[in-house]
């Protein structure tokens, strides 16, 4: 009965180890040095940020950054712990962008997003790593990126990810989906990308456009 007792307790241990495991499921670039010279051809060298919700602020914190993005966090990609892997460019000394990405739930698995982002927060290259779509080939033509080259978190803001509006339009709203049989995997990519944008300016822009924002009304930031 003790032996009995000891194997449940270790297997428990196992599923409660993996568990934690998934509960935390960052984005890192797959071959840094190559990506980074790839997105910034003038760096000569970045460091690497980690950080999460979770040290920073906790509950409180990802309460904002959920007012903000316009949805609930949810799942696997998106626990209050999850280790967001953040990546600062240089040239010589000086800073000259930052590159991020983030994991979001598609039609038929992982999505992972990257922004590679000027010292402003604005997008200068716009990177899908891994994605499984009908329409895999067509997002990942080079047009389809250049429509968020130059837009920033306040191009964002009036997107709402749940209803996939934007109101009134604007520049969200110009954004044409190239695989209209794959709809929900280009509005996941729309919600990751103004998530990434909303984490890029709480973690290393110190929040430079939080005052673009607007809370919806009844809401609270």
């Amino acid at each position: 009965m003790e032996m009995k007792r000891l194997i449940l307790a270790t297997m428990a241990l196992v599923i409660w180890g993996s568990s934690a495991l998934l509960a935390a499921v960052g984005c890192d670039l797959n071959d840094p040095d190559r990506d980074v010279k790839r997105l910034f051809p003038e760096s000569t060298g970045y460091k690497t940020l980690y950080v999460s919700i979770g040290k920073k602020g906790g509950e409180a914190l990802l309460r904002e950054i959920e007012a903000r993005l316009g949805d609930r966090f949810k799942g696997l990609y998106e626990t209050i712990d999850v280790p967001y892997t953040m990546y600062e460019i240089y040239r010589g000394k000086d800073l000259v962008g930052f590159i991020h990405g983030v994991n979001q739930k598609g039609q038929y698995g992982g999505i992972q997003v990257f922004c590679a982002l000027d010292t402003t927060g604005a997008i200068r290259a716009f990177y899908l790593q891994k994605l499984t779509s009908k329409g895999a080939k067509r997002f990942r033509e080079e047009s389809f990126g250049k429509q968020f080259v130059g837009m920033s978190l306040a191009d964002f803001y009036r997107y709402d990810p749940v209803s996939g509006a934007e109101s009134p339009p604007g520049r969200m709203s110009a954004v044409a989906n190239p695989a209209p049989e794959a709809a929900g995997d280009f509005a996941a990519m729309l919600r990751a990308t103004k998530k990434n944008l909303i984490l890029v300016d709480e973690f290393l822009l110190d929040n430079r456009h939080l005052p673009h924002f607007r809370p919806a009304k009844g809401g609270e930031r």
